[in-house]
């Protein structure tokens, strides 16, 4: 079982906390289309203090505070709203899939570490941080918080979601969109295996109402190539009695094709839609993999 402790290790934490200028400029990209502005006038009523980021506006840093204490904190008045982050974790069976399990996680474990890393770096912005595990339905949830202990409730949480079995994104999505207070980040780790047009359905219903949608596709190198040598036995994860026995090399070419105009209708669609998809492979490590999307999205805005 995954240790709570396990999804962010001291080395993954040390290059996260060179990313946190990084996924600054992604939260405040977003922001822009949630609030009318991160910060408001003098007439808005203080709330409290937050610790000043580096990078950040200086326009309500307490420079009284700072002369006292000689560290920098910003004053928050009851009119800022912070960014609110819903994290869904795919936890299907085939999220399972590990094509060499000597070399690479699964998806689900790749998956977890993933959305760890986001409440991780979210929640030290003091930033909301909730969690929705599912298969065909949601399995656990974890209300948005910004307190200082929700990132070991997020952790536990995706340490604790059950393994699951078929995958229905439609309905899910749906019913997180509709029990959703506000607007906010919807952050989807999956590999989006189900009829597209559901998937498709489901991520414009959050795009409707008002929330920023970032979807982070997670596929196996296997899954991709089809990278298999001489008679092959697959088993459907989500329906194991599904077998099929083949030699891939005479049908690589076929799959790939089909894999790839599935994939790219679901670009030409989420980039119709302001929907950011992020396509990750698993052979590579989480760090590096996030941090090139954030300096992407950094350029952007």
């Amino acid at each position: 079982m995954t240790r709570v402790d396990d999804l962010i290790t001291p080395e993954l934490a040390s290059q996260l906390d060179r990313l946190d200028l990084l996924a600054r400029l992604l939260v405040e990209g977003f922001l822009t289309g949630l609030h009318r502005s991160p910060y408001h006038g003098f007439s808005a009523e203080f709330a409290e203090y937050r610790r000043y980021q580096p990078g950040e506006p200086t326009t309500h840093i307490d420079w009284r505070v700072f002369a006292r204490s000689d560290r920098a904190y910003q004053k928050v008045f009851a009119e800022e709203t912070n960014l609110r982050c819903t994290l869904l974790m795919d936890c299907s069976a085939s999220m399972r899939f590990c094509g060499d399990a000597k070399t690479r996680p699964s998806k689900l474990a790749y998956g977890r570490v993933l959305a760890a890393c986001l409440a991780y770096l979210l929640l030290r912005q003091n930033d909301a941080v909730g969690l929705v595990a599912f298969d065909e339905q949601p399995l656990l949830r974890v209300p948005a918080r910004s307190v200082r202990r929700q990132l070991f409730q997020v952790l536990q949480g995706l340490r604790d979601a059950p393994a699951g079995t078929g995958t229905r994104l439609g309905p899910v999505l749906h019913d997180v969109a509709e029990r959703l207070p506000r607007r906010g980040l919807i952050v989807l780790v999956s590999d989006l295996f189900d009829d597209p047009d559901e998937v498709l359905s489901g991520l414009k219903h959050f795009r409707h109402r008002g929330h920023e949608v970032l979807v982070f596709q997670v596929l196996d190198p296997r899954e991709v190539d089809l990278d298999y040598a001489g008679e092959v036995e697959f088993t459907a994860l989500e329906s194991p009695a599904v077998r099929l026995r083949t030699e891939p090399a005479h049908v690589r070419a076929g799959y790939r094709e089909r894999l790839e105009t599935w994939r790219g209708r679901l670009r030409r669609e989420c980039r119709r839609h302001l929907v950011d998809l992020v396509e990750l492979s698993t052979d590579r490590p989480v760090g590096p993999a996030l941090g090139a999307y954030l300096m992407k999205r950094g350029r952007l805005h």
